[in-house]
């Protein structure tokens, strides 16, 4: 989910924070850096890596607006193209010195491809569970960046304390001036 998050937050275009937010021209510092958000040691993405990253990125983001929207059927549709398209399959993998892990790709794909298909089965159990309401779209004004709410209450509205933080001081900065 992390990566997930990573992918969407850093490779789709939009506002952050405040400010508009523009894909850099290269993307590949950007991709790593979605990729780093749960694997801090990835490799770096390459031009045309993060290229295709960003187009899963871009479908990865339809699902977080449309449970933010409330249109889970939406979400899950899109949730089941990729899982289709990347023939997405639990296997047991052991690489690069770490122990056996679960993957969601079988071998031969393309960076992208084993991504889209494990970023897609991880939002496939969150929707599949009753925490399909914990994915979410930044609420603070020009903000659209994306979270998974991981609290305790289940109350979360914005991608980051900073964003919190803005709309909490606008709305003190308003009471006080009434």
């Amino acid at each position: 989910m992390r990566v997930a998050v990573g992918l969407i937050n850093s490779l789709t275009p939009g506002e952050r924070r405040g400010r508009p937010y523009a894909l850099p021209a290269d993307l590949a510092p950007a991709a790593t850096d979605g990729l780093r958000a749960g694997y801090p040691r990835h490799q770096e993405a390459s031009p045309t890596e993060a290229t295709e990253l960003a187009a899963v990125a871009r479908r990865l983001r339809t699902v977080f607006e449309a449970v933010s929207s409330g249109d889970i059927d939406a979400a899950a549709g899109q949730i089941n193209r990729l899982l289709e398209e990347t023939n997405a399959r639990p296997r047991l993998d052991r690489h690069d010195g770490e122990p056996w892990h679960l993957h969601f790709h079988g071998p031969g794909g393309t960076m992208a491809g084993d991504w889209a298909a494990s970023c897609a089965t991880s939002l496939a159990i969150v929707l599949g569970s009753e925490f399909h309401d914990r994915l979410g779209v930044c609420t603070a004004p020009h903000c659209d960046r994306v979270y998974v709410d991981v609290s305790r209450n289940g109350t979360r509205r914005f991608c980051s304390t900073a964003c919190q933080n803005r709309v909490k001081t606008a709305a003190f900065r308003a009471r006080a001036r009434t």
